[in-house]
């Protein structure tokens, strides 16, 4: 038997101050949004941003969430003024969390001077949830993901 105490694997670095990780956790909530208070600003009708899909043509026209605007990321230098409005803030997405192509989407829009979001998840937790998808044959919407979400609820209301 020993007479040092067992730290936990998770408490092998201990956390931070509160207020270093309020500051943390704030500053996420500036550059990110999750695909259900995406959903759930859309529906309003009033969203007070603009969602962007920054996926290459293959993928907008694979599906997309309805009311996007498609612009990829490698267009976004000569496009944007033409699409975006500068007072507008913007929401970008991508395929999901394996891929960081609505970061730099981000990226490249913050550098144009756009303020911006990156809605985690991307279409594929979009998908996931059961929200609708739209594409040239229509819209569909599949039933959401139990790994997702709550079953039976818009959203996890958290």
């Amino acid at each position: 038997m020993t007479d040092t105490p067992l730290t936990s694997a998770a408490m092998r670095v201990p956390p931070a101050a509160p207020g270093e990780a309020a500051a943390f956790f704030a500053a996420r909530l500036a550059v990110q949004a999750d695909v259900s208070d995406v959903h759930a600003s859309l529906r309003s009708g009033d969203p007070g941003f603009v969602l962007v899909d920054s996926r290459a043509i293959a993928g907008w026209r694979q599906g997309r969430v309805p009311g996007a605007v498609h612009l990829p990321t490698a267009e976004i230098p000569a496009r944007a003024a033409q699409l975006l409005d500068p007072a507008v803030p913007v929401v970008t997405y991508c395929w999901g969390p394996g891929c960081d192509g609505a970061t730099r989407s981000a990226l490249a829009l913050a550098q144009l001077g756009y303020r911006v979001k990156e809605m985690i998840g991307g279409i594929e937790y979009w998908i996931r949830e059961g929200f609708p998808v739209e594409s040239a044959t229509g819209t569909e919407q599949r039933e959401p993901d139990p790994l997702t979400g709550p079953v039976g609820s818009v959203s996890c209301a958290c």
